[in-house]
């Protein structure tokens, strides 16, 4: 039987995480396990749903080590709860919320729970153990739950530090603004982390101030593992610069233009991933200098039916992919856009990436976005129409529209345009179809 290791620190004192600042070692990090694995129930699915990311990764390690699967949904809705009951129907949460609202059997982890009596003896997990189960966030459609195994997960992972350049033999703290639930939080925040040397950062901050204060409490080198939104708020804010050594991207196409500003402000490389929670991630490119997509290691690419599908390397499976790519030579594509991003109305075309460039650019827009209301066709005149939703205080709808007007076909400006004081995102700045659906239903 292959056998893959819980983690890849080398040393007892070798450094695992920061929290508030301070260093947790890896041997504290396996104390911290084996007590809450003594912990967890007979249950053989565990909701993960600790917000410190720290304590995220002590409770899937300790599932991992008592035998369990953890459940990682985007959300944890009522209807969530439900769901996840019909696929695992013994299903209990470990939290380190005394007062979590979910309607699960719940183990409450404490710090309290060390066991100082564990000895420095790193587990082997069995490689083709399912040991996770995640799930599509929803934005395209209802989530779906995907098994992962432990050992082409961290395989995936290890390719993809090499490739991002933190896996050069310094422990790199890893700032994250995306929650560890998430496929790429899960991978490029806390996974990477025990398979690469390097240590997680506990907190997840969302607003500038909280992201600079958390980067300050650490020592380099350290990187940003975040997403266009965060980053575009960042760069907004005054909040100052920290020192980086590498900035990471994912979760939308990021605009070279963004990454170029990024890079100049943080001074160091920044790099976008290309993935998706069926997937994990499968490749990377530089987007201040490149457009091209670099495959990790094994991965190929096959266009059938004008369809990209990815196989080979850490994937489960061959997998279809909803993105228009054109595969390149050398392992290398170029990403068109989302096959739902393709919009056509009156005989002619568009791409929601193109109308929410336009739209984000004009002077006095903080965050907007198009989308295809539930019922697109106009009730006159059968003619689908487009709606918007933007954050613009400093802007009236007359104004804005014009300035629309100059940018893009009328035949795509959004009848409604909804003004808001802030856009439904996720954790993650994705946009959930039924948030948006709803923003238009709340307007009637």
């Amino acid at each position: 039987m292959a056998t893959v290791a819980l983690f890849t620190h080398p040393s007892p004192t070798s450094i695992l995480a920061w929290r508030g600042g301070r260093p947790v070692t890896a041997l504290e990090f396996l104390q911290d396990v084996h007590g809450l694995a003594r912990r967890l129930s007979r249950a053989t699915h565990w909701l993960n749903a600790c917000e410190d990311r720290y304590r995220f990764a002590v409770a899937l390690a300790a599932g991992i080590v008592a035998g369990k699967t953890a459940l990682l949904p985007s959300t944890r809705t009522p209807q969530t709860i439900r769901d996840l009951l019909e696929l695992a129907p013994d299903a209990a949460c470990v939290t380190d919320d005394p007062r979590c609202p979910i309607e699960l059997p719940k183990v409450l982890q404490r710090d309290e729970d060390r066991d100082r009596s564990t000895e420095w003896r790193v587990p082997q997990i069995d490689a083709a153990r399912t040991f996770a189960i995640v799930f599509t966030s929803g934005s395209t459609g209802a989530p779906t739950p995907h098994p992962k195994t432990w050992g082409r997960v961290t395989n995936c992972v290890r390719a993809g530090a090499d490739l991002l350049g933190i896996a050069d033999g310094r422990s790199h703290a890893l700032v994250g603004t995306v929650p560890p639930q998430h496929m790429y939080g899960f991978e490029s925040t806390v996974l990477v982390a025990l398979h690469s040397g390097n240590a997680l950062v506990a907190e997840r901050p969302f607003y500038p101030a909280d992201v600079v204060a958390a980067l300050e409490r650490c020592p380099r080198p350290r990187a940003l593992i975040s997403t266009p939104v965060h980053l575009r708020a960042l760069l907004a804010a005054d909040v100052g610069a920290p020192a980086l050594d590498r900035v990471v991207c994912a979760t939308a196409p990021l605009d070279p233009a963004l990454a170029q500003r990024i890079e100049a402000r943080f001074g160091c490389a920044l790099d976008e991933i290309y993935g998706s929670t069926e997937t994990g991630q499968i490749a990377i490119r530089r987007t201040a200098t490149t457009e091209r997509f670099t495959l990790l290691p094994g991965v190929s690419l096959s266009i059938e039916a004008d369809r990209a599908f990815a196989d080979g390397g850490h994937l489960e499976r061959r997998t279809p992919l909803y993105d228009v790519i054109e595969s390149l030579p050398d392992g290398e594509f170029r990403l068109h856009g989302r096959t739902q991003d393709l919009v056509e109305i009156a005989g002619k075309r568009s791409s929601f990436a193109y109308l929410n460039h336009q739209l984000n650019s004009i002077p006095g827009v903080i965050d907007g976005a198009f989308f295809e209301p539930a019922h697109g066709a106009h009730a006159e005149t059968g003619i689908s129409r487009l709606a918007a939703a933007v954050v613009a205080p400093t802007l009236d709808p007359t104004t804005l529209l014009e300035r629309l007007r100059d940018r893009i076909d009328p035949a795509f400006l959004p009848r409604p345009l909804l003004f808001v004081d802030r856009l439904p995102r996720n954790a993650t700045g994705k946009l959930p179809r039924a948030a948006l659906t709803t923003l238009v239903a709340n307007e009637r």
